[in-house]
């Protein structure tokens, strides 16, 4: 990818900054090719906005705003597998659907569990509350739960027992 500099960037600005190229821009971008000042066409053209054809005509290149901002855009960022399947599923922070494979609902799971500390007894009460900021049928949620061993029950008092545990 060809790096562009921060000045050639603040040249494409300053001249759409400026009236007379602005004006000359959008009169070029809508095929208005007479009454155009050289010199305006010229400061155009040395900033990659307009080009002179062949045929003497000038024309806009407005693909020069595409060039910069591939030029400038920052890199795709790498997601893991578990990512991106919490990124489909979580949106805003709560669960969109319940209606996931297994494989996926694992890993939403995995997530969800770590808002439960390690050790620590909770009653039911306290549970649901944590669950239904994920998703309104908590029940669901915390069954999903309980039957993938993430959390433990015994007399309405659940602990985290799986999961992932951050050091």
């Amino acid at each position: 990818m060809v790096r562009v500099s921060d000045d050639e960037i603040r040249r494409v600005f300053g001249l759409l900054s400026q009236d007379d190229t602005l004006k000359s821009f959008a009169a070029l971008v809508l095929g208005v090719t007479d009454g155009h000042s050289p010199k305006t066409l010229h400061r155009l053209a040395s900033g990659g906005l307009a080009e002179c054809g062949e045929n003497g005509k000038w024309r806009a290149t407005p693909e020069k705003f595409r060039e910069l901002l591939r030029a400038h855009a920052e890199p795709a960022e790498t997601l893991s597998a578990d990512e991106r399947v919490l990124r489909t599923f979580l949106v805003d922070g709560r669960l969109t659907t319940m209606g996931m494979k297994r494989d996926k609902r694992l890993i939403v799971l995995r997530y969800i569990v770590m808002v439960f500390e390690p050790g620590v007894r909770y009653p039911e009460k306290d549970v649901n509350v944590a669950l239904r900021a994920f998703h309104d049928d908590y029940a669901a949620l915390r069954r999903y739960l309980v039957d993938e061993g993430l959390l433990s029950r015994k007399d309405n008092v659940y602990w985290r027992s799986g999961g992932h545990v951050e050091i």
